[in-house]
């Protein structure tokens, strides 16, 4: 009894970490498609450059990152009310 509760855990725990890391790829690849619209040669010198195209992709990862975190927030507290019930 006791090896099932643990591993019924276990499988919540990686389903939880499958569906996060989607979540935030997911959210980092829209954070860059939606970037493209940036017109970043208004701040950076040469926007083409190796540099320009590395700060275009860590804009993606933060900004993916802090919308996976809400939507994942969401999700966790949605679960909790329906819980509530």
């Amino acid at each position: 009894m006791e090896q099932l509760l643990v591993e019924d855990l276990s499988s919540a725990i990686g389903t939880s970490g499958l569906v996060s890391m989607i979540v935030s790829l997911l959210c980092v690849v829209l954070s860059w498609w939606a970037l493209q619209n940036l017109k970043l040669d208004l701040i950076i010198r040469y926007p083409k450059s190796p540099q320009g195209r590395l700060l275009h992709l860590l804009l993606a990862i933060v900004l993916g990152h802090f919308v996976a975190g809400f939507l994942l927030d969401y999700l966790g507290w949605s679960g909790q009310i329906r819980n509530m019930f």
